[in-house]
């Protein structure tokens, strides 16, 4: 008896096992049929122009902590150059600026949010680079960028050759971040995800200086005493523009022909005028920075 019963509960067993693996292959199964059309990657088809108006809403993708471009301001407001054109988008296309949905993004996850679809533009200082292209659609420029760095003034960087055997923060998934990984790469860089974070580190003294486009950091070290954009210009003249999905096309072009129709106000001048020479001062020249009608000068 004792041994039917033993090889009873063994026969149980082995059945549970069975069960158990099948309940496993089962689920893992559904879990692959609710993804539905959307490929291992995570990426999502976009809105579609008419999609968008139907929704009455357009997700734009910004910064939230890149003052004076994009950042939520003491009553929780968002702000920033970027963020006035994103308003003029809404305006122009659903009738409101009241009509964006704001998106926080950080600079790494700009070109997933666009693939996931979670927003339909993104206007987060987004530098256009060969790399970038292969991954999304950039619209037509509003503004131009190069490198700077930003260090302590008791401790002035004026030139990379001061950085050997020292840390420089950057915030990865940036230009900086490529640009010196590739060109410098015996540099020790600090990697933080946010820029707050880098900003955070900079004060605290766990890096000797900060890496990244050099109208953000004119803008940091105007708005921080005891600190200077010892670099102001470091690396090429680039371009910043709205990117969407790759394959996007009809949103593209209508941003396109939104760019080229507010050159007639000159709009990022103006936009200029009311968030970054407020920062900037007589520091900078906007023609330095702004592009009008998507024509670089």
């Amino acid at each position: 008896m004792k041994k039917f019963l033993g090889v009873l509960l063994s026969i149980m067993l082995v059945m549970g096992l069975l069960v158990g693996c099948g309940s496993s292959t089962n689920d893992s199964s559904s879990a692959s049929n609710d993804a539905g059309s959307s490929d291992t990657s995570g990426s999502a088809k976009a809105r579609t122009l008419d999609e968008i108006k139907e929704d009455g809403k357009i997700k734009i993708g910004v910064f939230s902590d890149k003052n004076p471009f994009g950042y939520v301001d003491s009553n929780g407001d968002v702000q920033g150059y970027d963020v006035e054109f994103a308003k003029r988008i809404g305006k122009d296309l659903l009738g409101s600026e009241d009509e964006v949905e704001f998106v926080y993004v950080e600079a790494a996850s700009r070109v997933e949010y666009l693939k996931s679809g979670k927003v339909d533009i993104i206007l987060a200082n987004f530098t256009v680079t060969d790399e970038r292209k292969e991954a999304v659609d950039f619209a037509l420029p509003y503004m131009k960028v190069a490198l700077g760095i930003v260090s302590p003034d008791n401790e002035l960087i004026t030139d990379v050759d001061q950085l050997k055997d020292k840390k420089l923060i950057v915030v990865k998934g940036t230009t900086a971040e490529t640009y010196f990984s590739e060109t410098y790469p015996d540099l020790t860089l600090v990697k933080y995800d946010e820029y707050q974070e880098a900003y955070d580190a900079l004060l605290d003294g766990r890096g000797d200086a900060f890496a990244t486009d050099n109208t953000e950091a004119l803008a940091w070290s105007n708005q921080n005493e005891g600190f200077t954009t010892g670099i102001e210009s470091i690396g090429n003249i680039d371009t910043i523009a709205p990117a969407v999905q790759k394959g996007n096309t009809e949103l593209l072009n209508w941003i396109n022909d939104e760019i080229k129709s507010l050159a007639d106000e000159e709009f990022f001048l103006n936009d200029y005028k009311k968030t970054l020479e407020p920062v900037y001062g007589d520091a900078v020249n906007p023609e330095d920075i702004v592009v009008e009608g998507g024509e670089v000068n």
